[in-house]
Formats: C-alpha cells, sequence, structure tokens
C-alpha cells in the first residue's frame, strides 16, 4: 500500500511539472482516458483540460507549482487523494493582476487503477486563497540557469543523459 501512495504521489509531481514545462501530452497522461477536471474557470473531461491549458498557459510567462501536504487513502484499485500546494504565475505585463498572482490550492483526487498504474478519474482543484503579486515581479538579479516551458529546460537535459 505505501508503494500505492508513493505513485500517487509521483503522479500528482508529474502533472506539476508537466504545467510548468508545458508538456501536454504529460499532462494528459496523468488522467484516466474518462477523467474529468474542475479548475477555477474550467469544468469537462480531461481532454476538453489539456485543450483549455493550450489556450490559457501560453498567456503566461510561467508558472510554478510547490507541493505540500499529501495524503493518499487506498482502497484495492481505487484511492482518494488530498495535495495542498501552492501555484505562482507570472507574465507581462508585470503589473497585471490576472497574470501576476500566486494561488493556494488542494486537489482533491480520486484515483483508480488503469492499465497497471495510478491515474485520476476526477480532479477537484479547490482554490482556497488568491494574491496578486501585480508589479512585485523583477528581473534576475545576476546570470544564471534559467528555466525553460520546453524540452529545453535543465532537468530533461539531465533526465535524457539517464537512458539513451
Amino acid at each position: 500500500m505505501d508503494d500505492d501512495r508513493d505513485e500517487i504521489h509521483r503522479l500528482v509531481l508529474a502533472y506539476c511539472r508537466a504545467v510548468d514545462r508545458l508538456q501536454y501530452d504529460d499532462i494528459r497522461a496523468v488522467y484516466a482516458r474518462d477523467g474529468i477536471d474542475h479548475h477555477t474557470g474550467f469544468d469537462g473531461t480531461a481532454d476538453e483540460y489539456v485543450a483549455w491549458l493550450r489556450r490559457v498557459l501560453p498567456m503566461l510567462g510561467g508558472t510554478m507549482h510547490i507541493v505540500g501536504n499529501h495524503l493518499a487513502e487506498v482502497d484495492g484499485d481505487r484511492a482518494v487523494a488530498e495535495t495542498y500546494g501552492t501555484a505562482v504565475h507570472w507574465g507581462s505585463p508585470a503589473d497585471e493582476p490576472a497574470l501576476n498572482f500566486t494561488t493556494g490550492f488542494r486537489y482533491v483526487d480520486r484515483l483508480v487503477r488503469e492499465d497497471g498504474r495510478w491515474v485520476v478519474a476526477e480532479r477537484f482543484a479547490v482554490r482556497e486563497w488568491t494574491r496578486s503579486d501585480a508589479g512585485l515581479r523583477r528581473d534576475a538579479e545576476a546570470a544564471g540557469p534559467r528555466g525553460s516551458r520546453d524540452r529545453e529546460d535543465p532537468v530533461y537535459r539531465l533526465l535524457d543523459e539517464l537512458s539513451p
């Protein structure tokens, strides 16, 4: 059962990376074939959700999802998980509140084992609070590694070194 909980936790982390790096196929892979998502501003199937993200996420300069508390209750091939997190969103212009905000959320997930792996059958992305960060973002203070919202991000270069 601890292996199941670990796999479910890793699924949540994979989702966050996929959103932050704009890896839409990886986002879709988190959901069951008939998965459903309920987000602020969206309610529908996983396929519709990914299509919505393809329209919404490019309007932002970036996102960073930070996961905290995570509990998963497993019952055979079904589970419920609750994951607390914070998501930072930024865009241009930097003083636009709709593009520059931080939100506290909980992913409340109903999961199923499908084709031998855990997937989200239904997700409630519960927004607990939102804070405007408009006008607060600043440029980096010195040269150094920067994130990229594609396969050019440093994490993929290192992951690619793991296997040929």
